[in-house]
């Protein structure tokens, strides 16, 4: 059977229900409120380590603020320059740092380790709360298994917290979150496509839909056919590697149900982000690229080795120091940035993929995802070497529903508080708030 529920159409078959983008034909229209919150869905997407000074200003832009032209390292951003506010001159006044500043990244206070206390509800489970009754699920947390000696310190490990002493739970491997989506594991049948077990229902929805919906439920259905694909075929080299006891690209042991290849491992979590908001199972996801200080290898990326971390301490070229691995080592300073400049501007493609899957997903009134989502990208720690708390970087993506006022380049007279930016996310997302954390206005030009 097919259930429509808070104005969402949900295909349910035994051990599955999905829940499908919205659809003309059963009273999920959004015309009318094309311009409002909502529609917005709203993605905070970190990464550790910070970025190497100068690596985040654009190369050109006008008087205005108008971004011309994005600078080397974030090339692969460039066909989305107008989707995007890039920001300088902000800074964490309560938490930075690679623990503290990552378990307040989204809440704005300071991180007492004593008492395991974040200071505050995160941004994100604060729309999770504001819209827990309307969506299937309230929130979507994810992140990559992390690497390195670090992986069990928890402000490290948590972005989202419940409670201000209460982190919320991460799913590290594409198959769970799959099943959170779309499946019914108490149900049984987990060794059958989802698709499948909803075949009956599908065919059954489209003789009642018109031909666009019933095109859309195609498209629709196919996404979520071909993400089983994809792990599929990354399962089975994933398998022959450990079969082997060969490394991964990333230098590990091959962990059950995380691909082999981490491109393919963070490009299906940031599919199943994009399948999650087209679908309206959620309004808001985090996701943590890895955790506050990962020590994750990048030598599959040309001319870059070492670890994450110790490329971000940028001046030390030695390979002596205890940020480093033993092993490796730099000829010199400018080789050594120009790698960790490397993994920034990876990251980065990573970003510019999701944007450019968001955009192709539509409404049904044929708006883009992307335009009715507002992205934040950044991590809690500038230049990597220092540690330094201002001018961290951070950039907004995606359209808000017009909210946003994107292809701008946003660089406060002063140092501002990044709490700024969450109160006017958190404002565009129709939480009826005065204030977030320090924060009592938005921040301006946004």
């Amino acid at each position: 059977m097919f259930i429509n529920q808070n104005r969402r159409t949900f295909l349910r078959g035994v051990g599955a229900m999905l829940a499908l983008p919205s659809l003309e034909s059963f009273g999920a229209r959004q015309k009318e409120v094309v311009i409002g919150h909502p529609n917005n869905r709203l993605a905070y997407i970190y990464f550790p380590n910070g970025s190497a000074a100068g690596s985040w200003k654009p190369r050109k832009v006008s008087r205005d603020g108008k971004i011309l032209q994005l600078n080397q390292w974030m090339e692969p951003l460039e066909k989305h320059k107008s989707d995007l506010i890039v920001t300088g001159k902000l800074w964490t006044p309560r938490g930075n740092g690679h623990g503290a500043g990552t378990a307040t990244w989204l809440t704005g206070g300071s991180y007492n380790g004593h008492k395991n206390d974040a200071g505050g509800i995160s941004a994100d489970q604060l729309v999770a709360k504001h819209f827990e009754d309307t969506t299937p699920l309230p929130s979507l947390e994810l992140s990559t298994s992390g690497e390195g000696s670090f992986s069990g310190s928890l402000p490290r490990n948590c972005l989202s917290w419940v409670e201000r002493n209460i982190p919320a739970a991460r799913e590290t491997v594409p198959r769970a979150v799959f099943d959170k989506l779309f499946r019914r594991a108490e149900e049984g049948f987990m060794n059958r496509s989802v698709i499948d077990l909803v075949n009956d229902q599908s065919k059954s929805l489209k003789r009642r839909a018109s031909a666009a919906d019933g095109q859309k439920i195609d498209e629709y259905l196919e996404a979520v056919r071909s993400i089983e694909r994809r792990f599929e075929f990354a399962e089975k080299n994933s398998q022959k590697l450990a079969a082997d006891r060969a490394l991964t690209d990333t230098l590990n042991r091959p962990e059950p149900g995380i691909p082999s290849d981490h491109e393919e491992y963070v490009r299906q979590m940031l599919e199943l982000m994009a399948l999650s908001f087209w679908s309206g199972a959620t309004k808001v996801s985090s996701f943590m690229l890895d955790h506050g200080q990962s020590n994750r290898y990048f030598n599959f990326i040309p001319g870059v080795k070492g670890t994450w971390h110790a490329l971000s301490h940028w001046k030390d070229s030695s390979g002596k120091t205890e940020d480093d691995d033993g092993i490796t080592s730099w000829n010199n300073m400018g080789s050594k940035k120009q790698m960790y400049n490397a993994v920034t501007r990876w990251h980065h493609a990573q970003l510019a993929w999701f944007l450019t899957r968001l955009k192709e997903l539509k409404d049904s009134d044929g708006v883009s995802v992307l335009d009715r989502s507002m992205i934040m990208y950044g991590s809690s720690i500038a230049d990597g070497h220092t540690h330094y708390e201002r001018d961290l970087p951070i950039l907004l993506a995606g359209g808000g529903s017009g909210l946003l006022k994107t292809g701008n380049y946003i660089r406060p007279s002063r140092d501002t508080s990044m709490s700024k930016v969450h109160f006017s996310l958190l404002k565009r997302m129709g939480l009826p708030i005065d204030r977030f954390a320090e924060a009592k206005e938005e921040l301006p030009g946004i």
